[in-house]
């Protein structure tokens, strides 16, 4: 794996992989199924989550954004998704890893578009974590979020979810429940239900 460039930040690297990993172990089948993003089957969601790991890393370059609107995904790719997936991450990883860590701040394309590199490096990695998990649940995969992550992202989440909740990027708060982890408190905050599975 030679080829995957390390963005310097371990939250991002994590999330770019396991972005990665469950795109990797979709079955042929099963890219039009459900997902917890009511409105986009499997397929769409990874055009969103690649389509918003482009737009990152055009904000930080100046590159060109996403070919297509990340919130109106077709369903349709006419490629690869792995290579589809890949171009994507590999974008983005390139632009994080030349970013100055010790500017004060970077452009991102979620609001205010400004902030310390380590959070903006953190919103990326949210978009692409939450959107693994996602294609996981839906095609029946293993979550791919582990408690020190969720535990990161969530601190993330609290900084920067609420103008993209009242945006409608994301759903409601969901209440905790008895025996929620870290894992399923971070879910809540993003308006996901950690027991979701496909409807049968």
């Amino acid at each position: 794996m030679s080829e995957i460039t390390n963005t310097g930040w371990d939250v991002l690297d994590f999330s770019h992989q396991a972005l990665r990993q469950v795109v990797r172990g979709v079955s042929a089948e099963a890219w039009h199924l459900p997902t917890p993003c009511a409105q986009w089957d499997v397929t769409q969601v990874l055009q969103h989550a690649a389509g918003d790991q482009i737009g990152f890393a055009a904000f930080l370059t100046g590159e060109p954004g996403p070919s297509e609107d990340p919130f109106a995904p077709s369903g349709t790719l006419a490629g690869d998704p792995e290579a589809y997936a890949e171009a994507a991450l590999s974008r983005s990883a390139a632009a994080w890893a030349g970013v100055d860590r010790d500017a004060e701040q970077v452009p991102v394309p979620v609001p205010p578009n400004a902030m310390e590199p380590s959070l903006g490096a953190g919103a990326c990695a949210l978009d692409a974590a939450v959107h693994a998990w996602d294609i996981a649940v839906a095609t029946g995969q293993p979550s791919p979020l582990t408690g020190e992550v969720a535990r990161e992202l969530l601190e993330v989440s609290r900084r920067i979810v609420e103008p993209l909740r009242a945006w409608g990027a994301y759903a409601a708060v969901l209440p905790a429940e008895e025996g929620d982890d870290d894992v399923a408190a971070l879910l809540r905050y993003l308006g996901r239900d950690p027991r979701w599975t496909p409807a049968a």
